[in-house]
């Protein structure tokens, strides 16, 4: 079974816009409760927040992007980051390590959790 991989950064980039759509489409929800003005301020209030919570993941992952190391992809040549052990080329899905022991191993996510070894 093919797993589809991606940049860490493009993932966490999809969620906080994802939260966005999120949030407009509970606050859309609330329009249909305008007789009652509690629910739809709920509504309103829960998608707000969730636009909110959008912000704080931009923000975050854009503090983690400063961090991360660029590196130009062998395959497609372009700069791109790596966060952690192992992680993909943003433009061609090239995996990429700058860990020694895993050149020339099978991708796999988990070498970028604490603990495991090759």
């Amino acid at each position: 079974m093919a797993r589809k991989y991606s940049s860490k950064i493009n993932k966490i980039r999809t969620f906080a816009l994802s939260l966005i759509f999120i949030g407009f489409f509970i606050m859309y929800i609330g329009i249909f409760f305008r007789t009652n003005m509690w629910v739809m301020t709920i509504f309103m209030i829960l998608g707000l927040l969730s636009i909110v919570a959008s912000t704080g993941v931009y923000f975050w992952i854009g503090m983690l992007s400063t961090k991360a190391v660029q590196v130009v992809c062998p395959t497609c040549e372009k700069p791109t980051k790596i966060l952690g052990r192992v992680d993909m080329c943003m433009y061609c899905k090239e995996p990429l390590t700058l860990d020694k022991s895993l050149e020339g191993i099978e991708f796999n996510e988990d070498y970028n959790r604490r603990g495991l070894n090759k």
